[in-house]
């Protein structure tokens, strides 16, 4: 289902959220309480963790919807007085929440990020960025966000799903800063969108993109499959299929952004990890997720070295896909050969 406009999720929505937030925390705080004392042998607590990360989720979802109306309260015309500071004040309040969410996340849940970066990182500072990143795996976009956000100091302007303006923080906040949420079946307007999202890039901001559309899993990887050859698209089915540990990409986007700044650097970010715990079932089982961290391999392309028309920005795509897929491929060897009694968890079969 759609959201509705903007008047009825500032007007309606937002207001009411702050206290069925605090219910539903109170109602999951609860819940959490209840299955630990019915379950007093395990020792690892599933309902106590999830309910109280669920809750603390709710409650700084809700303190983000505080905040914002403070701010705007405090500057009601912002983008006539003083939009760069209103623009770092979202920032520093976005940054702060998903510290908090990523902090609550490993303490409680074992969520951890271990990130592999390639050489003269700091070299490609001070030039906008054009991140393309593999989704697979709770967390992953709350994880990237925050390491744009306070490891590379790097504004993020991020493409996601209109159906994420049901969660009203994450709809203000994003709504407020540099975002593109793209609906399903809007054609060519989405592609303008994401090139003036492009055209508005500083030095030193970053748009974060996901060319795959969703989180991999393996219906999603066998439908994708069936798509492509049910539009007689039998080369990308074939090279689909030779990549099963990610979704075909999408290159709407990156055309898009290219087309506009064609002085756009490029980074492709691997990760790796968690992408099999596709079902709410399978999260359950694997929690707490202590010694399965979340690695991140990314690498990085000058726009010099970008091909500068369409035909060949696609096939440049496709090959780094399968580069992202052979880099999985070898991290899941090397855990099956540390640990071959993990070999059936860390194998996902598609």
């Amino acid at each position: 289902m759609r959201p509705p406009n903007a008047v009825i999720r500032r007007a309606v929505i937002d207001p009411a959220w702050v206290p069925v937030a605090l219910v539903l925390s109170a109602l999951l705080l609860a819940a959490g309480l209840a299955g630990t004392m019915a379950l007093p042998l395990s020792r690892r607590r599933r309902p106590l963790r999830l309910g109280l990360f669920g809750a603390f989720y709710l409650l700084v979802d809700a303190c983000l919807v505080i905040c914002c109306a403070a701010l705007w309260l405090r500057h009601p015309l912002p983008q006539r007085r003083d939009p760069d500071r209103w623009s770092r004040a979202h920032l520093r309040l976005l940054g702060r929440a998903l510290s908090l969410l990523l902090a609550a996340a490993g303490r409680l849940l074992g969520f951890e990020v271990d990130v592999q970066e390639p050489p003269g990182v700091l070299a490609i500072s001070g030039r906008p960025l054009l991140v393309m990143a593999r989704h697979g795996g709770p967390g992953d976009s709350f994880a990237l966000a925050d390491l744009l956000l306070t490891r590379y100091q790097r504004r993020p302007a991020i493409v996601l799903t209109e159906k994420l303006r049901w969660d009203p923080g994450l709809d203000v906040i994003l709504s407020r800063l540099p975002s593109c949420f793209i609906r399903s079946g809007e054609g060519g307007a989405a592609p303008e969108r994401m090139a003036e999202l492009a055209r508005q890039l500083q030095p030193d901001d970053a748009i974060l993109l996901f060319p795959e559309g969703g989180n991999w899993t393996p219906g999603r990887y066998l439908r994708a499959i069936g798509r492509l050859r049910k539009a007689g698209s039998h080369q990308a089915a074939a090279d689909a299929e030779g990549n099963p540990n990610v979704l075909p990409p999408q290159p709407t986007g990156l055309l898009a952004c290219l087309r506009s700044r064609p002085d756009l650097d490029v980074a492709i970010v691997a990760h790796t990890g968690l992408e099999d715990l596709v079902t709410p079932a399978m999260i359950w089982r694997a929690l707490p997720v202590y010694g399965r961290p979340m690695v991140i391999r990314w690498w990085h392309e000058p726009a010099a070295a970008m091909p500068d028309n369409d035909p060949g920005r696609r096939d440049w795509l496709r090959l780094h896909w399968a580069i992202v897929d052979s880099w999985i491929d070898a991290r899941k060897a090397a855990r099956i050969a540390r640990s071959p009694a993990d070999s059936a968890a860390d194998t996902v079969t598609t």
